[in-house]
């Protein structure tokens, strides 16, 4: 233990040397996933023509980043395509993906540099967080538990399968760990100085995702809380401390709205006012007689008169894009079922089957000793009950602020993800995993701090079993971290039969069935179903015919069909209004089920021949 605490920083190092080449490697070698298609050209066009047409309902900061590598190439990018000017049937839904066929395929760009390079911020976005994971968790339990919460982080195959796409999802780990950093420390001591750190840091946090506004309730709850039962100095005013408090807070709070402004600032001075009342009208219609709606749609309409305040009416819009898209669900196929409603077990489902065996195993242990240790400090006795345990409450509250925010949120986040309606990845429980794994390393630490040395040999055995399978699980499933599942789930390849979409099939493969078709020249054609942001056509040639599963007659050859599109097909058993199926038999890719798979491409393509 000693040693490893002398060497602390060459291990950290280590680590981040295999996390980064990892990481860039996967950044290479996977094709366009889904939604990069949307957030590439999205970043792209922020910074060049400074207007939020494309991709509005996720703020800027995460595209802007992911776009700053692409300034320093000679891209074409026609903003005199229906994709800019609009004149597309579903303008503000449609122009984000025209534009990302276009910027990447069509225009005579190298797709595949535009991916890598938009890549790499967030591949050093993600490294960053590592060693800040490390930083905060040493601060509060030492560097051995440091290191545990790094290695945690840094071998999780979600992260690494995540943290080489252009999406939000990492970046509102990185910046809402920083926000909730920065917001204790000005807890502990409210000085102007942490409030303005933390007031920039949580405009940060809003600026990456919409999601963000989850945090308001936890932080404002503590700001609010806190300085009534903090321990003060003799003779202080506890009045006078708690206004100190809310005014500090409420400046941070404004700094927060500040950095919102000044970021759309820059991005959308460029937008023409009516391009802005459109979309108002778009996400809250005139025929729309909503109080709640007709009230946002005034608001937004009198935002967007003047050029000072429209980037409140973008940041407005962005919004209303989120609670359109929440309140509409989204089609996922979940162990078996197809629907677009929420399914109240897929997120706790899915966290089992995809996290890896021995974190589950360090959450479940630390989880018992915590709740071991809150029994066993009960005081039963009449008088102790109210007394002593009051007393001993009232100490936690001013001592252990950090875990029970941390905590705090991980509990409201999971129970608003559970009775959401969004069930498409488990990506979107990425903002409560830095604080999973800091909590579980500082219980590990307080668990070997307070037993004593000689009941702690077999624990120190079991720990050092669990990290060397937590090292291992990266090795084992590389390169197939997107689609990573534990082995209850069957491992990486069997994954897809629970959950798809971003769990599994993303079109991360599509790269790997260009390579597959080089190294079998006996498939002349084939037909492919694809899902992802990849073109097939671009990778595939003259190989390349595209099909989809209502597609008839079954032709004679060679088939690529992604599990998303397999799944979803398949276990499609809605009904339409008149009581009809909505993918009858012969619409479906159901014929497949009496074929056996010739090969699986990566863990997310299927390839079938049909004599």
């Amino acid at each position: 233990m000693k040693y490893l605490q002398k060497k602390y920083k060459a291990i950290i190092f280590i680590i981040s040397a295999v996390f980064l080449t990892v990481s860039l490697i996967n950044a290479n070698n996977d094709a366009a996933t889904f939604d990069e298609i949307a957030h590439i050209p999205a970043g792209y066009s922020y910074l060049t023509e400074n207007e939020i047409r494309l991709n509005p309902e996720h703020p800027p900061l995460i595209k802007n980043l992911s776009a700053i590598p692409l300034l320093f190439m000679d891209l074409n990018f026609d903003t005199s395509q229906p994709f800019w000017t609009g004149d597309l049937p579903r303008k503000w839904d449609e122009g984000q993906w025209a534009a990302g066929r276009h910027l990447l395929w069509e225009a005579g760009n190298d797709p595949d540099k535009i991916i890598f390079w938009s890549r790499v911020p967030i591949v050093l976005l993600s490294l960053l967080l590592g060693l800040f994971i490390f930083k905060w968790t040493k601060e509060i339990a030492g560097v051995l538990a440091g290191l545990l919460a790094f290695t945690l982080y840094s071998f999780d195959p979600n992260v690494l399968g995540h943290n080489h796409y252009v999406t939000t999802d990492i970046g509102v780990m990185v910046f809402l760990t920083f926000s909730f950093y920065y917001f204790i420390r000005f807890i502990k001591n409210p000085t102007w100085k942490n409030s303005v750190i933390g007031g920039i840091f949580l405009g940060l946090l809003h600026l990456a995702k919409f999601s963000s506004i989850l945090t308001l309730p936890v932080l404002g709850l503590v700001l609010v809380a806190y300085p009534l039962f903090k321990k003060l100095k003799p003779n202080k005013s506890r009045l006078k401390e708690w206004f100190i408090y809310m005014g500090r807070g409420i400046t941070a709070f404004i700094i927060s709205l500040v950095m919102i402004w000044s970021l759309y600032a820059v991005n959308t001075f460029n937008t023409p006012q009516d391009v802005m009342a459109q979309a108002i009208d778009f996400n809250f219609p005139a025929h729309d007689e909503n109080i709640k709606n007709v009230y946002t749609r005034d608001i937004l309409h009198s935002l967007n008169e003047t050029s000072l305040t429209r980037p409140l009416a973008e940041y407005g819009i962005g919004m209303g894009y989120v609670f359109r898209r929440v309140a509409g669900g989204n089609g996922a196929y979940f162990m078996g079922e197809v629907s677009d409603s929420a399914f109240a077990s897929y997120f706790p489902t899915v966290f089992v089957l995809k996290e890896t065996i021995p974190l589950l195993i360090l959450i479940l242990l630390t989880s018992i000793y915590t709740i071991y240790r809150i029994i066993s400090s009960i005081k039963f006795g009449y008088k102790e009950f109210f007394e002593e345990n009051f007393k001993s409450f009232l100490n936690w509250m001013r001592t252990g602020v950090t875990q029970y925010v941390l905590f705090g949120f991980i509990l409201l986040y999971s129970y608003l993800s559970i009775t959401g309606n969004l069930n498409i990845g488990l990506r979107h429980l990425f903002p409560i995993f830095p604080f999973i794994y800091i909590l579980v390393a500082k219980k590990v630490h307080d668990f070997f701090r307070e037993t004593h040395k000689r009941k702690l040999m077999l624990p120190k055995y079991l720990l050092t079993g669990l990290i060397i399978w937590i090292l291992f699980e990266p090795i084992a499933s590389y390169p197939y971290y997107m689609s990573y599942f534990n082995q209850f789930a069957g491992g990486p390849k069997n994954g897809y039969q629970y959950v798809t979409d971003s769990n599994a099939d993303w079109g991360q493969d599509l790269k790997r069935l260009k390579w597959f078709l080089e190294d079998h020249p006996e498939i002349d054609k084939i037909r492919v179903d694809y899902f992802g942001g990849g073109n097939p056509s671009y990778y595939l040639g003259e190989k390349y015919i595209p099909w989809w599963d209502s597609n008839r007659p079954i032709e004679k050859g060679w088939y690529a069909v992604s599990t998303n599109f397999l799944q979803g097909s398949i276990y499609e058993t809605r009904l339409k209004e008149d009581g009809t199926p909505r993918k009858p038999d012969d619409e479906s890719w159901r014929w497949v089920l009496n074929h056996e798979p010739e090969y699986q491409i990566g863990t997310s393509i299927f390839i079938y021949r049909v004599e």
